[in-house]
């Protein structure tokens, strides 16, 4: 074992010499990709954030995102565009669907890298590099398919560009090319998750500046030509939508940003305090470090002190703006992880410089560790892996035809399409008149709230349950699936009477088939034999 983190130690020691920030992400690339296939979608975010992307692609039109056939605009596309043309690309299976969030999150290893080398040094940026790749949230965050890790890189992008356009400023040299950048940046942060794309990282900036007084620097930082082209980057898909649907930017801009962001009344509320122990609880075992980071000497020492600063800056802003809200979801807080991680990692680099032989091996176990953690919550997911439609779809793919018609009956399954590759969105069967859809925070409301935008289309999608028999028999020429669960028969009773074709866990499915006899209207469905 001795013999064993000697050599471990040494390899540790060799990869802070790292001297490339593509090196740096392309190693973070596949050790992030290594394990993305070996688990279904995770509902319900990866299976409604891929549906859309797949939708895209099945449809051919990248322009609007689709949930069930109707359009989404909870988000904006930025993730369904990267997601679908990674399914074009690799095919529509797993590996592919999170390759956003991993090339999102390799991407943030080498732009912690490139910026740090520049301004703190070749060792602190490669410790910086390795506590990101290698701390389970980062890992997590990155293997995971929602729009928070491609927010999360878009920050980063902006931020630590805008910063190298200061230091740049500071230092009498050049620097409208990268300032440039930044705003392209933001713009695409934009396109990710909306205004924090640019809010969050303007705030970081500004504070940053203010803090420092360096008001002629932030004077200099709002350029004509980089405005010019981060509305280039932001706006024309925003245009385009409100073109073709009018009530686009009052549902987009002021109630998606706006009122939600103010509302209490959306799932996972909790306390303003929340997000610092999920931090230090997903950071281990690097966050045990913290504590260096606090102690006033750390503070006091004048090296690296603006940097310091923007770090602080950083930290400070992502950690309070999502702290506001009541509603939180872990995956808000991703940008603040390189800040993180640059205060745990320079107090390794300080004791590292001062020839304390402990530091590297310190450093050498906690990435052993850390490496270790990550690889258990994969394997965990793999031995004990969450709800899924995929087993089913497997069942079902046997006899299904991509022209066959699902109804879905009392829920919405969101990877069901994914897996089937069916052409024909399902009809959802609900009570769609009621009115506490508008006030909560379900699928319900989420395809509700589609349904506006194109009314004709819902009406034939979104199925009351007094209306679910009759719509059923004018569907003669094509096969129908119900998808259900085992208490479907409670709302819908005639399936009580119908064999399943097929179930998992929880979920059932059952095969009718089309055609006479016309007792399928009359009485009850008649089921597929076994």
């Amino acid at each position: 074992m001795k013999h064993f983190m000697q050599r471990y130690t040494a390899l540790v020691d060799k990869a802070l010499r790292g001297r490339s920030a593509w090196l740096y992400a392309l190693c973070a690339f596949v050790w992030l990709s290594a394990t993305t296939w070996t688990r279904p979608l995770i509902l319900p975010d990866e299976g409604r954030y891929v549906g859309v992307a797949w939708e895209m692609l099945k449809h051919g039109e990248w322009s609007v995102p689709r949930l069930d056939g109707l359009p989404f605009f909870h988000k904006p596309p930025l993730f369904y565009w990267i997601t679908a043309a990674s399914l074009k690309v690799f095919g529509v299976n797993e590996w592919a669907a999170r390759m956003s969030s991993v090339l999102s999150a390799a991407l943030i290893v080498g732009l912690a890298f490139w910026f740090l080398r520049k301004y703190a040094g070749q060792r602190l940026a490669a410790l910086v590099a390795l506590i990101l790749a290698t701390q389970p949230f980062l890992f997590g965050g990155g293997q995971y398919a929602n729009l928070d890790m491609t927010v999360a890189a878009m920050i980063t992008a902006t931020v630590v560009l805008a910063a190298d356009a200061v230091f740049r400023i500071e230092a009498g040299r050049p620097y409208r090319g990268i300032l440039i950048l930044a705003y392209a940046a933001a713009g695409l942060g934009f396109l990710a998750k909306g205004l924090i794309g640019i809010v969050l990282p303007g705030a970081i900036i500004v504070f940053w500046l203010l803090g420092r007084w360096r008001i002629d620097t932030l004077r200099r930082m709002f350029h004509v030509p980089a405005i010019a082209v981060f509305l280039l980057v932001s706006l024309p898909w925003m245009i385009a939508m409100q073109w073709r649907y009018s009530g686009f930017f009052d549902y987009y801009i002021v109630y998606q940003h706006f009122k939600r962001f103010l509302e209490s009344g959306f799932n996972n509320p909790y306390p303003f305090w929340f997000y610092v122990p999920v931090l230090l609880a997903l950071s281990l075992p690097w966050s045990i470090q913290v504590w260096r980071a606090a102690r006033p000497a750390y503070w006091r020492n004048p090296e690296r002190a603006a940097l310091r600063g923007l770090m602080l800056s950083w930290l400070l802003v992502v950690l309070i703006f999502f702290s506001i809200p009541s509603s939180k979801l872990v995956g808000y807080i991703l940008p603040l992880l390189a800040p993180f991680a640059f205060f745990l990692a320079e107090p390794f680099e300080l004791r590292m410089r001062a020839g304390e032989d402990k530091a590297l091996k310190t450093f050498s176990v906690y990435t052993l560790v850390s490496i270790g953690l990550c690889l258990v919550a994969v394997l965990a997911l793999v031995v004990a892996p969450q709800p899924s439609s995929k087993p089913l779809a497997r069942a079902m793919s046997a006899q299904f035809q991509p022209d066959d018609q699902i109804v879905m009956l009392g829920r919405y399954r969101y990877d069901l399409d994914f897996y089937l590759h069916a052409a024909r969105p399902a009809y959802v069967v609900a009570d769609w008149d009621d009115p506490a859809i508008k006030t909560e925070d379900t699928w319900r409301k989420e395809l509700y709230d589609a349904g506006l935008f194109e009314p004709d289309a819902a009406a034939r999608t979104l199925v009351r349950p007094a209306a679910l028999v009759q719509q059923l028999c004018t569907q003669r020429t094509h096969t129908i699936w119900l998808v259900g669960d085992r208490n479907s028969f409670h709302d819908f009773p005639f399936v009580a009477a119908m064999a399943p074709y097929a179930s998992d866990r929880k979920l059932r499915v059952w095969k009718v088939d089309p055609g006479p006899p016309l007792r399928f209207c009359a009485e009850t469905p008649r089921s597929a034999p076994e």
